[in-house]
């Protein structure tokens, strides 16, 4: 078999374990397990396959026309590059484990069989995104994984925070597709082709007659699927779905799927001066005002959604500055130590049923009750912090030597400005992103208190996740700048000096304020003690995390939640704590701007429809209805009567003709 077809079946064999999983969810339950589990590892062997056949040299196109369209043909068509062929490795590892962990974690879950054909849906989706060689049939892929979210954020239906979440997700990023659409027919309208090879051709031989409108509404999709401000607000707000989804949603599909456009069409985006700077404010404000909400947040899985924000920010950033190599290096290094972090934290939530970092520090002992979450979860908090040698060390610092290079006019890939901008606001998120990632660590594992409840162990299969992940999130990032420069257009990852003392510097100096605040903070504080807890070793853990979804209370018992005077958050951030932990009020902003006039404009249409539009329908109803009881009255059967009215009514004839004739 050739790369090509091997390539073909990588999308497909998710596609077609969702469809027999569904179909088979309820008449054969054995083989639900098997079916998630099986055609996405050997969706993920194949990606290995496509990676070696590929090898990072020269990229792998083929196509087939679907049907004719008219003067823009639309294909069947795949463009697998050095970048293409690594993501898809990613997803496929993180989708393979989401499926393994989803089978412990959710064991006891009636709804286990439509989550995991959605899981499958959602994997094939995003694959077919990676490998497409065509605009139209990669919206597919990127309309499919919208949906999929929209059912998995709201698996838990029977909470109101659920369902909440899941319609806001769908909305919001729904808002970014539609210029997103028209950003993509005004590209092939310039292009010719929604091939991706011929757009980028375009864009290199001049052909792209209005460049700053296509980025910008391209931007506008980017925003709202990855997550960028003023689009980011639905992600913190998606972690009332299970943890699994989170993990997936986060690390390796969805909000990597407008990173990974923007790094496949990157020479658009550069034909526009203005559109890079926009992507780099864009970028920086990202940055730094996640890195600030997490430092405020009490739900633990809210301080990581909050950080695969700012995560996300460093990729576009990169981008902004030109260097998509470094872009798509922080992707594949966030991808392993984010899915490992959320993984890690629904093993860490079943353990003190509870989300809240406030009750988990009220908690002692958490981290011998789960000493797998609590080593792993510390790997991964190291990379996300961007200490050396782990991996988000190399590829952030990357990413902030490509800006540095740009801000001094050592390359002329974007505008100096882009630059500044990038490695400034890359350097104050070093900073802040060690302080919330310490902030976590000592909340959740160094609590003290009464024992952590006891919910029994955690199946194998979970644990051996979190160890698998743990690899690449300790070791991926020296490996790939020494081995895979060929499979970033050939550029060299290695971290430059000046940003990786600084941005090391600014980590360690974060890390060791958040420490020092929790100190003087646990000093001063009176601990809160802990209240009864009930043990549960039967308990599903997705039965625990949907009882205290967004509420942040215990699942079982009576945990005491309250503000932890002991927050290192609240003494770092002073007056602005609050805000920050509103995510800075954004969604009173849209409920200002959005919601309330769109609901006023519904109430008055609502208004119309009811007072005057049916009034005139009854109306025009009640007249007829009159008019036939008036007649019906008169039809009384009696022959004198009808003679009498007869003739009256030829005298009342014979009268008026008399009239107009004497009056002629």
């Amino acid at each position: 078999m050739t790369t090509t077809t091997y390539a073909v079946l990588v999308p497909l064999l998710p596609f077609l374990g969702a469809v027999a999983g569904l179909l088979l969810g309820r008449t054969a339950p054995g083989f639900v397990r098997p079916l998630a589990v099986l055609p996405t590892l050997a969706s993920l062997v194949l990606t290995v396959l496509v990676a070696a056949g590929q090898g990072g040299g020269r990229a792998v196109d083929a196509a087939t026309q679907l049907t004719p369209t008219g003067s823009v043909p639309i294909e069947l068509a795949l463009h697998i590059d050095g970048f293409a062929a690594l993501v898809a490795v990613l997803v496929g590892v993180v989708a393979t484990c989401v499926q393994l962990y989803s089978t412990g974690y959710l064991r006891d879950d009636a709804r286990y069989p439509s989550y995991a054909a959605l899981v499958s849906l959602f994997t094939s989706a995003m694959l077919l995104v990676v490998y497409s060689g065509d605009l139209i049939v990669l919206l597919v892929g990127w309309e499919v994984m919208g949906i999929c979210s929209y059912f998995l954020v709201g698996h838990y239906w029977e909470t109101p925070q659920a369902r909440a979440a899941s319609l806001k997700a769908f909305l919001v990023t729904k808002l970014g597709d539609v210029p997103f659409l028209i950003g993509l027919f005004a590209l092939a309208g310039d292009a010719g082709s929604f091939r991706v090879t011929t757009v980028l051709g375009a864009v290199a031989s001049g052909h792209l007659h209005h460049p700053t409108l296509v980025a910008l509404l391209l931007l506008a999709g980017v925003a709202g699927k990855s997550a960028q401000f003023p689009l980011h607000s639905w992600l913190p707000d998606a972690m009332a779905g299970p943890t699994p989804v989170s993990a997936l949603i986060h690390a390796a599909t969805m909000v990597a799927a407008g990173v990974y456009f923007v790094a496949r069409l990157l020479p658009v985006f550069q034909a526009s001066s203005a559109a890079m700077v926009v992507l780099a404010v864009m970028a920086a404000v990202t940055m730094a005002g996640s890195a600030l909400a997490a430092l405020a947040q009490d739900d633990i899985k809210r301080v990581l959604a909050y950080s695969t924000i700012g995560q996300l920010g460093y990729m576009t950033g990169a981008l902004a500055v030109g260097d998509r190599g470094a872009a798509v290096f922080h992707l594949l290094s966030h991808g392993a130590f984010k899915a490992l972090l959320f993984l890690a934290a629904g093993v860490v939530i079943h353990a003190a049923g509870t989300n809240s970092l406030a009750a988990m520090s009220r908690m002692g002992n958490l981290r011998d009750r789960v000493p797998d979450a609590y080593w792993t979860m510390t790997v991964a908090l190291l990379a996300l912090a961007a200490i050396p040698p782990f991996s988000g060390f190399f590829s952030k610092e990357t990413v902030l030597g490509a800006a540095e290079h740009v801000a001094t006019g050592h390359t002329g890939h974007a505008p100096g400005a882009a630059g500044w901008i990038v490695l400034v606001a890359g350097l104050v998120t070093a900073l802040l992103t060690a302080a919330y990632a310490m902030r976590l660590w000592l909340l959740a594992f160094r609590g003290r208190g009464a024992d952590a409840p006891g919910h029994g162990r955690q199946p194998v299969v979970m644990n051996a996740v979190l160890w698998v992940l743990a690899v690449p999130s300790l070791a991926f990032g020296g490996l790939a700048f020494r081995v895979l420069p060929d499979w970033f257009d050939g550029r060299s990852l290695a971290p430059a000096l000046t940003t990786s003392v600084l941005g090391t510097g600014l980590a360690v100096a974060g890390g060791v304020l958040a420490y020092g605040a929790w100190r003087h903070t646990t000093a001063l504080a009176a601990r809160a003690p802990l209240g009864a807890v009930a043990a549960h070793p039967e308990a599903d853990a997705g039965l625990v995390e949907s009882e205290a979804i967004a509420s942040h209370e215990p699942a079982y018992g009576d945990i005491a939640y309250a503000p932890d005077p002991a927050d290192p958050g609240r003494l770092l951030l002073g007056p602005l704590h609050r805000h920050a932990a509103a995510g800075f009020h954004l969604d009173t902003v849209y409920a200002a701007l959005f919601v309330r006039p769109v609901t006023a404009g519904a109430s008055l249409v609502r208004f119309l429809d009811r007072e005057v539009v049916e009034t005139y329908v009854r109306g025009a109803g009640a007249l007829p209805r009159l008019l036939g009881a008036a007649v019906r009255r008169a039809q009384t059967g009696n022959v004198q009567t009808y003679v009498s009215a007869l003739l009256a009514g030829t005298v009342v004839l014979a009268v008026a003709a008399v009239l107009v004739a004497t009056g002629a």
